[in-house]
């Protein structure tokens, strides 16, 4: 009989939610979203925040068979390749991650050390494939907007939206990435909500209006249909892309967008190391974001 168990742990440096999920004691377990702690004025990075994850798996003896990432991140490094070090598991993405790598190969000039065809991660999943966690049934939802590459997990009556939804009083997720699409971002709303309305809905980040509430991390879908400050009135597709497009071109870009993107599109790994034992990550001047 399923007990499924869902542990949150929160990173408030980059507003992002983790999760554990398990059927309890003793048993096999998922790693969602990990984040890897980073300093951007020192380029130093700390295992804080994954080794509390790697805490509760032991404290629970849990066995880990998977280290999921909903996307390749734009606001966080991913500590997936640290965990699998630590406790095992098989980091696996949505199989539209290779055009997402495909990308940020141009943009950072990459060459030929980073292959594109996802082989980083150990698994890719395709849409609406199904997988287990040990006696939990899984399943793969694309949800595409946000990137190309966005999935959710469906586990019995939990879904882990990624960056794709947001608490009602925040919204929705930016499309102005490359390749960003606010009309495949509705669409794949629209595949969220016609789940039952009673689904819960496990946030990956939580941005709070400014003094007006704590962290959160959980809704449900009949909350986001009523309450959804970016879905209010049931837009149309055309109201929604006119709304995020007006909302998007406000926005600054990510403050890690540019150290996230060349870890995480490698499953969580450090760009190789060169001739003096250092591992360097690039900025390119006068490409990213909007001209001033």
């Amino acid at each position: 009989m399923s007990t499924l168990q869902i542990q949150h742990f929160l990173d408030t440096d980059s507003e992002t939610y983790s999760y554990v999920v398990s059927n309890g004691v003793g048993t096999k377990a998922a790693i969602i979203d990990p984040v890897l702690d980073y300093d951007p004025k020192s380029g130093r990075t700390r295992t804080d925040f994954a080794d509390s994850i790697i805490a509760y798996i032991r404290k629970e003896q849990l066995t880990v068979e998977w280290i999921l990432e909903t996307h390749a991140h734009a606001d966080h490094i991913s500590s997936a390749h640290y965990l699998r070090e630590q406790v095992g598991g098989k980091i696996a993405i949505g199989e539209k991650i290779t055009q997402v790598q495909g990308v940020f190969k141009k943009v950072f000039n990459l060459g030929d050390e980073l292959a594109t065809d996802g082989r980083q991660f150990d698994y890719l999943f395709k849409d609406g494939e199904h997988f287990q966690i040990g006696e939990l049934t899984a399943q793969v939802l694309l949800v595409a907007g946000h990137t190309p590459a966005d999935v959710a997990y469906v586990i019995e009556d939990a879904m882990f939206v990624g960056d794709t939804l947001f608490m009602p009083d925040v919204g929705t997720a930016r499309c102005d990435f490359p390749q960003g699409d606010a009309r495949v971002l509705y669409q794949s709303i629209k595949r969220i909500l016609d789940f039952p309305d009673d689904t819960r809905l496990f946030m990956c980040h939580d941005y709070p209006p400014k003094n007006q509430r704590p962290h959160q991390y959980l809704s449900i879908i009949a909350e986001q249909k009523a309450l959804n400050i970016h879905l209010l009135g049931n837009k149309c597709e055309a109201d929604f892309v006119a709304m995020r497009q007006a909302r998007d071109a406000t926005l600054a870009m990510p403050r890690l967008i540019i150290p996230s993107i060349q870890v995480n599109i490698r499953a969580g790994e450090f760009p190789p190391i060169e001739d003096n034992g250092v591992a360097y990550l690039k900025v390119p001047l006068n490409l990213l974001g909007k001209k001033s």
